[in-house]
């Protein structure tokens, strides 16, 4: 066949300005100053916040359960530190409406003192559910940005008979380098977690697959796995959104993940690289999920650097510690600039799900100047998902969501693709953002109508039936008050 003729295994995409060299060519700051406080979100992850079994005065060591898990799609919350629990309360989250959710406050003691945490010599030999349950306990979720608890997914991987397990090192987003400088610096251990993974599993192949962009984090990577053949090591083209997982599983399997699917249904599950790291560090050493590294950059950064901060870590501190110029910063970005969200100030704390703080200024920021549609397509060209977003966007600027959804509303990942290409500025990720949340409140709330007619009905039926057993309760009072009176008038009669 020709290879013109040939399906592409990538669609869309955008070539970002990279915007990396600052901090990837940086080792990881592994010393942080200890924060006098952390804040503790009890949400940290998919699913149902995490339940506190602490009171406020209780002192802690690094590492100790803060809050226990609820339901299957949960995970607990550990001690970042050792400290004096000074309160259990709601706070601004990180997050571009800052709302308030609830949150432990730690005071550190300055010790940093662990909690026993037993090493094994050969986790092989435990049984792949005690693996689940042992990444379940330590708390750790996906590092990627998507915070699904790994332990569901490991479990999910046996249930499922997953034949390949990708380990996501394309880390597209420009300015993050947090899993570059991991898979340059921790490759052993990153590929020990992996090996663990597919134990866990019960699986036998795995693909680290990582961007032409990131050289020396591919040797090290394939060096590090060079005596586990079950493990490759593959070179990806750079291109955003490469890190998204259909996008990922396309190219390097060639398998299509069918709409509304899971990619387990096709015997794929992908994890990132952090969590690999972190499933060793639980395994090897005992320690729970209580810090992760961090990308700090952006022009407004006197020092960008990669460093792993305790989680409940202020960004006000991040930002001290690596020289920040506020006057400069014109916005702050937690994640990256294509799907990070905005924070409305840097007086919140860091969380699992965070892999980069962007101080961004003036200089960096895309022009908001939008111009009229003048109808290039450019958009539906870099469309990852297949979609086309101006014709979402022209249902959405006049209210019609409905035909929005019927061609593709749903699938958009929020990448930010089409926006940043548009040559007329339109910001039309954020019709779609706008949009998607609109279709899910009108869902809401048409579920609750539906639930209070379905609850009216029940109580009407339920009227009915009482009002039905009444009347055949009086009509079969009348019956024997009748027979009463019949049986009356023939005794007299007799008499």
């Amino acid at each position: 066949m020709l290879s013109w003729l040939k399906p592409q295994r990538i669609r869309g995409g955008v070539h970002a300005d990279e915007r990396k060299a600052s901090t990837s060519t940086q080792a990881i700051v592994n010393r942080f100053p200890l924060p006098e406080k952390l804040y503790i979100p009890l949400q940290q992850h998919v699913g149902k916040p995490a339940e506190p079994l602490i009171r406020v005065g209780d002192t802690v060591l690094k590492g100790q359960l803060l809050a226990y898990s609820q339901g299957m799609i949960s995970a607990p919350v550990h001690a970042p530190s050792s400290g004096v629990i000074l309160d259990v309360n709601d706070y601004p989250a990180p997050h571009p409406s800052a709302l308030p959710i609830r949150m432990i406050v730690l005071e550190t003691d300055g010790k940093d003192q662990w909690v026993d945490t037993p090493e094994i010599d050969d986790p092989f030999q435990l049984s792949p559910e005690d693996i689940s349950l042992r990444v379940g306990a330590a708390g750790i979720v996906g590092l990627g940005g998507a915070t699904f608890p790994t332990a569901v997914k490991l479990n999910m991987g046996r249930e499922n008979h997953i034949d390949t397990l990708i380990i996501n090192g394309a880390e597209c987003e420009p300015y993050l380098s947090c899993d570059d400088r991991q898979m340059q610096e921790r490759s052993e251990q990153i590929i020990d977690g992996v090996r663990l993974m597919l134990h866990g599993m019960e699986t036998h192949h795995a693909v680290v697959a990582i961007e032409d962009n990131k050289p020396q984090a591919f040797y090290a990577m394939a060096a590090a796995a060079r005596l586990f053949p079950e493990i490759k090591v593959m070179q990806i083209p750079t291109r955003y959104p490469m890190g998204w997982d259909r996008q990922l599983i396309r190219y390097v399997t060639g398998r299509e993940v069918p709409v509304g699917c899971r990619s387990s249904e096709i015997g794929v599950t992908i994890h990132n690289v952090g969590t690999a790291y972190a499933t060793h560090k639980a395994i090897r050493h005992g320690q729970p999920l209580v810090s992760r590294v961090i990308t700090v950059s952006g022009g407004a950064v006197g020092k960008p650097m990669n460093v792993e901060v305790p989680l409940g870590t202020l960004i006000s501190e991040l930002f001290a510690f690596c020289e920040v110029d506020a006057a400069q910063t014109a916005r702050i970005v937690m994640g990256g600039p294509m799907m990070g969200d905005s924070l409305p100030h840097s007086g919140l704390p860091t969380v699992k799900a965070t892999s980069g703080i962007l101080a961004l200024t003036q200089n960096e920021l895309k022009s908001t100047d939008e111009q009229p549609c003048i109808r290039c397509a450019s958009c539906v060209g870099v469309c990852p998902a297949g979609l086309r977003p101006l014709d979402m966007a022209n249902n959405i600027r006049v209210n019609q969501l409905d035909a929005a959804v019927d061609i593709g509303l749903k699938d958009c990942i929020s990448c930010g693709c089409c926006s940043y290409i548009c040559p007329s500025n339109i910001p039309l990720v954020q019709y779609f953002k706008y949009a998607s949340g609109e279709v899910a409140a009108r869902q809401q709330a048409q579920h609750k109508s539906e639930q209070t007619k379905k609850l009216m009905e029940a109580r009407q039926a339920r009227l009915d039936r009482i009002a039905e057993q009444q009347r055949l309760e009086e009509e079969a009072r009348i019956a024997a008050k009748k027979e009463r009176d019949r049986l009356k008038a023939e005794q007299e009669a007799v008499v």
